[in-house]
């Protein structure tokens, strides 16, 4: 029902920092929360982060809790993923997620999902 596209990938020393946005479009007058998954080589994808609607709730992953922080600015149907600090395990396609439930995101099954920006972390 929701159309997502990811940008602002790319490679990046240990300890930089970079900007992911996710803009949605299509069906997106049911509010839904979003967030971001990830994939690393010869891994499960895995949740990373969500936020619902408003804004008013966040969930993070503990491996990137402290450094990474989500957002959306719902004018312009975008959702944001600010990695600070970032390691050489973050190292993955990222994934932007979007559902009506917040559980199916956090669990990894999103209603609807892009096709993923590469994120490298050079050691």
């Amino acid at each position: 029902q929701v159309q997502l596209a990811e940008s602002g990938g790319g490679l990046v020393q240990a300890g930089g920092s970079l900007r992911l946005s996710c803009v949605a479009s299509g069906r997106t007058f049911n509010r839904p929360a979003m967030g971001w998954l990830r994939q690393a080589p010869g891994k499960e994808r895995e949740f990373v982060a969500l936020i619902s609607w408003s804004g008013a709730s966040t969930m993070y992953a503990d491996s990137v809790k402290g450094r990474f922080t989500i957002s959306r600015d719902n004018a312009k149907n975008t959702v944001y993923l600010q990695m600070n600090s970032l390691k050489p395990e973050d190292t993955a396609v990222y994934y932007c997620a979007a559902d009506s439930s917040i559980a199916a995101i956090s669990v990894s099954r999103p209603g609807s999902w892009g096709q993923g920006t590469q994120v490298t972390v050079s050691s």
